[in-house]
């Protein structure tokens, strides 16, 4: 069933466990990710970016969605847009069935300059506002990530990412005047493949920063982006079979387990998943140079991704808990927002 993110985020925070927030582009991964959680009894967050609505196209995300949700009614599932850029963005998800979006206004509109905090805190509390009528979910962002995503991210340097850490105190009025549902907050992280040069440690992954706000925020649910641990196993294959990957380091998956330990509800892995299925594919392509039939490699590529799936779901502590929620409908949660 669809459902509102935050009856998820309240279920993690109450028994503390965080969950892996997982993009989707086409139909091979969320099928990838439904089987996953089921072989797990996993609650599910499926996101979309904007570069992924645009190569989908809202209209076939929305009925994958739709059949994840009627092939798995057992499992709670939210409908989750990454790194909306504006409240036009954001509303335009929510036309399309989304039943969480993110307005990420850590970034002006262009999605490429880190803005005021001002702007931001503004233009997040309007989509709150709007979405919260209307029973679907809000995430925010405070401070700026390095890399891009999708076209999405002011492209810094780890070095550089650094200097837009979260501030605790400015996190703090930023959740007062807001009233996210999640916070997005940044630690050093990165998106994409290429996060660390080295296995990170405190100088350039500042899991403090998600203590202290933990501390400032004890019932606000954080959110790690760029958390992807890029797992040399999975560089290993590409690289096996013709790829081209420098060495690199994710976020190791006990720092994650650290910071679910202080709030973080939700952890954004995508690139796992990426190198999953391009490992996959290119194995068979250099074993079996004959095939032609997508299906030969898309299976074994869907297989892979599950399997990263399974293990991020089981780490973070998700896994078994898909059955102890209860489902609540929008409409229901539009209901409990009114109260407030």
């Amino acid at each position: 069933m669809l459902v509102p993110m935050r009856i998820m985020l309240d279920h993690a925070a109450e028994n503390n466990y965080g969950i892996a927030a997982l993009n989707v582009n086409n139909m091979e991964q969320i099928q990838a990710i439904m089987e996953a959680a089921r072989e797990t009894n996993s609650p599910v967050i499926v996101q979309a970016s904007r570069g992924a609505r645009s190569y989908s196209q809202d209209a076939y995300l929305r009925h994958l969605m739709l059949a994840a949700a009627e092939l798995y009614p057992e499992l709670p599932i939210a409908m989750h847009l990454d790194h909306g850029n504006s409240p036009a963005t954001c509303f335009s998800a929510i036309r399309q069935n989304f039943t969480s979006v993110m307005m990420d206004g850590s970034l002006s509109e262009d999605g490429k300059t880190p803005s005021t905090f001002e702007y931001n805190a503004q233009t997040t509390k309007y989509v709150v506002d709007v979405a919260h009528m209307l029973g679907v979910s809000v995430e925010g962002e405070l401070g700026c990530l390095g890399g891009i995503e999708d076209g999405h991210g002011a492209g810094m340097s780890g070095e550089e990412a650094l200097k837009h850490l979260t501030d605790p105190d400015q996190a703090a009025e930023f959740v007062k005047l807001t009233g996210v549902d999640a916070l997005a907050v940044a630690i050093g992280t990165s998106h994409g493949a290429y996060k660390f040069s080295r296995k990170p440690t405190g100088d350039i992954l500042s899991m403090e920063t998600i203590e202290k706000i933990h501390k400032k925020l004890p019932n606000t649910h954080l959110v790690m982006h760029g958390s992807s641990s890029v797992p040399q196993s999975l560089q290993d294959i590409i690289n096996k079979y013709g790829g081209k990957i420098k060495p690199t380091f994710g976020v190791p998956v006990e720092e994650i387990q650290r910071g679910i330990k202080n709030g973080v509800r939700k952890i954004n892995v995508d690139t796992d998943n990426r190198m999953a299925i391009t490992g996959a594919i290119r194995k068979v392509f250099a074993e079996t140079p004959e095939k032609f039939d997508p299906r030969d490699y898309l299976k074994p590529a869907r297989e892979a991704m599950k399997e990263v799936c399974k293990e991020r779901m089981i780490a973070f502590g998700q896994a078994g808990n898909a059955s102890k929620i209860k489902m609540v409908s929008l409409d229901d949660m539009a209901k409990k927002y009114a109260k407030k």
